[in-house]
């Protein structure tokens, strides 16, 4: 009896270089390689034995180089999605914006039919509304409007350190409800005429942040671009540390204060206790200043602050830097908004052809910031529904009976109207929402999005109709490594630090709600820093939802015009409106300058 020769019929070897992912070998079974050969069989069997036998062969080839071929197409696909993130996958499997993904649930959709004309008026090429997107300030007039505030308010000399004592502040919040407290204890403490010790941060349970002052900003930096206006000294002085400010009655809170408070109650209520025990000390501290009945020069305190006091911390310049490099594809910066957000830490990077390429070639990108406030608290906060059914109500009311107890109690003793918090404008614009709004404005399918507040309540799902919209969506996690977000995982208000300074520096900064801290001292930064070529869009709450109440009627066309002329009533250039917030609109005096047709300058 023969045997069977010609190699080990049916293996296939397969080797995978180790650092070439590209190179791969298959060796096929002999009889495959040598097809003139005819292999050989032997007596038992018969003939069909033989045919049997070498088809097997032939099929155990096929099969394994099919099987080669599928695995370097796989390799092959592992390898495009490590290319540069412009070309990575930033439409649908964000890592950034994946957080609170539901599972296996179908996208979420509203608003059906506005969604699929919308859709079609972003694929259209060279439509006439792709002229009308908003890229820059459409009034003029902004750029008449210059800072003011760089100039102290007192004499060329330092306080004097005999004062009326020591004002000590434990912030509560988050990133910018804390910088607004520390600008405001800034104006109380050169009211009181007293000295400021760097302001401390809370621990909150909800944003579970341990950073502190010097954690985020430059400490002496701070101090010494204000010491003519007000002293500040790190530290409380030896014998004033042991005390129990508490039980000495020298602690003040949020309840002892009236929200957005005149001066003259402070100096009221605390200036006595200041004045005896020689320290007093802010417990939260939230909007406890009032903006219309502070004189200009203490405004002018509150500007030198929030808009020239107040640097990053050089390794979030740094990073920050490096964000909006990668956003622009730019090796460096040199506009106003840059010089005041990174210093002299603007990281000098050069960008590849391939960087070029991936991001289309040419000049240097703009991009679109959207800062989307759809998380579950605020979602939860609002008392809105938000299509979700059954299921979604009783999640959110889980949520607020954890978090917001006093709410679902209130809940519980008195009947909330959805619809009626819709109509009001109180309910948070959803993603699809914000999406329609863009679309509306003429900001084609192509737009390159940078999306700040990545927890997105409902997670991919409720994503997916703004992604079907603008499939250019990015986060900070998508563009910097996870090396780079390294230092700053577990603190969210660095992180929140690298947000502010994304929509700070866009081309534009969409705002979804305008009651939110971010949105409000982003909007500000850009007029103050932005020399009327940083345009922020500001949709009506609730003017937006009357036109989404008629849906079923209104045809593209109504819905696009009634949309920017929402948007562009908002844009129209005026000095700060009495009540509003000098932080978020600083065309005010002792803040910002406006020149006159003769060339004078007023305020």
């Amino acid at each position: 009896m023969a045997a069977v020769q010609g190699g080990r019929g049916g293996e296939v070897g397969i080797r995978v270089g180790a650092t070439n992912i590209g190179r791969l070998r298959c060796a096929a079974p002999a009889a495959a390689r040598q097809p003139g050969k005819q292999p050989q069989h032997g007596a038992r069997g018969g003939g069909g034995g033989v045919v049997t036998s070498w088809h097997l062969r032939v099929f155990a080839a096929v099969v394994g180089v099919m099987g080669c071929v599928l695995l370097a197409a796989s390799l092959a696909m592992s390898a495009l999605h490590q290319v540069h993130f412009r070309n990575a996958a930033i439409s649908r499997n964000f890592r950034g914006l994946q957080n609170v993904v539901r599972r296996e649930q179908a996208e979420q959709i509203m608003h059906a039919r506005l969604l699929q004309m919308a859709t079609d008026a972003v694929t259209k090429n060279g439509s006439e509304s792709e002229d009308f997107a908003l890229w820059e300030e459409p009034y003029k007039q902004a750029r008449k409007w210059t800072p003011c505030a760089a100039k102290h308010s007192l004499a060329d000399e330092e306080p004097d350190e005999i004062n009326n004592g020591f004002i000590l502040i434990s912030a509560n919040g988050g990133l910018n409800q804390q910088r607004v407290a520390v600008c405001n204890a800034v104006v109380v403490a050169a009211l009181l005429n007293a000295t400021l010790v760097l302001p401390r941060f809370l621990y909150s349970s909800v944003w579970k942040d341990t950073s502190q002052f010097g954690d985020i900003y430059q400490e002496d930096y701070f101090m010494n671009y204000m010491k003519h206006d007000v002293r500040i000294v790190k530290e409380l002085p030896p014998h004033l540390q042991s005390l129990d400010l508490e039980a000495i009655g020298s602690q003040v809170t949020d309840m002892d204060i009236s929200k957005e408070a005149e001066p003259s109650e402070f100096v009221k209520s605390v200036l006595p206790i200041l004045q005896q025990n020689g320290v007093v000390h802010f417990l939260g501290f939230g909007n406890r200043l009032g903006f219309d009945s502070v004189p200009v020069h203490l405004q002018r305190l509150r500007c030198r602050c929030n808009f020239h006091a107040l640097k990053f911390v050089p390794e979030l310049q740094r990073a920050g830097s490096l964000l909006v490099q990668r956003l622009r594809k730019v090796n460096a910066m040199q506009t106003e908004m840059d010089k005041q957000l990174f210093g002299n830490n603007m990281l000098d990077t050069a960008f590849s052809a391939e960087d070029h390429a991936a991001g289309g070639g040419g000049g240097p990108s703009r991009y679109l910031a959207l800062h989307m406030r759809f998380e579950e608290d605020m979602v939860a906060y609002s008392l809105c529904e938000f299509g979700g059914g059954e299921e979604e109500r009783r999640e959110l009311q889980t949520y607020r009976e954890t978090h917001f107890p006093a709410l679902a109690t209130r809940l519980r003793n008195a009947t909330v109207s959805p619809e009626e918090q819709r109509s009001l404008g109180r309910c948070p614009l959803t993603p699809e929402e914000s999406g329609l709004i863009l679309s509306a404005l003429g900001y084609g399918r192509r737009t390159f999005i940078y999306v700040a507040g990545s927890q997105i309540y409902g997670g991919a799902p409720r994503l997916r109709p703004l992604t079907r919209l603008y499939p250019n969506l990015v986060t900070k996690e998508d563009i910097l490594t996870a090396g780079e977000l390294a230092p700053f995982k577990n603190f969210s208000s660095r992180l929140a630090a690298l947000d502010f300074i994304a929509c700070a520096s866009a081309d534009v900064f969409a705002v979804t709600d305008s009651g939110s801290q971010l949105s409000s001292l982003v909007s500000g930064f850009r007029i103050y820093h932005g020399r009327g070529r940083a345009p922020t869009l500001h949709p009506n709450r609730k003017r937006y939802a009357q036109v989404l109440a008629e849906e079923g009627s209104i045809g593209w066309g109504g819905f696009r015009r009634r949309v920017r002329q929402m948007v562009e009533e908002y844009k129209r250039v005026s000095p700060r409106p009495r009540g509003r917030s000098v932080y978020r609109q600083p065309r005010t005096p002792g803040c910002m300058c406006r020149a006159t047709g003769d060339g004078s300058v007023d305020f």
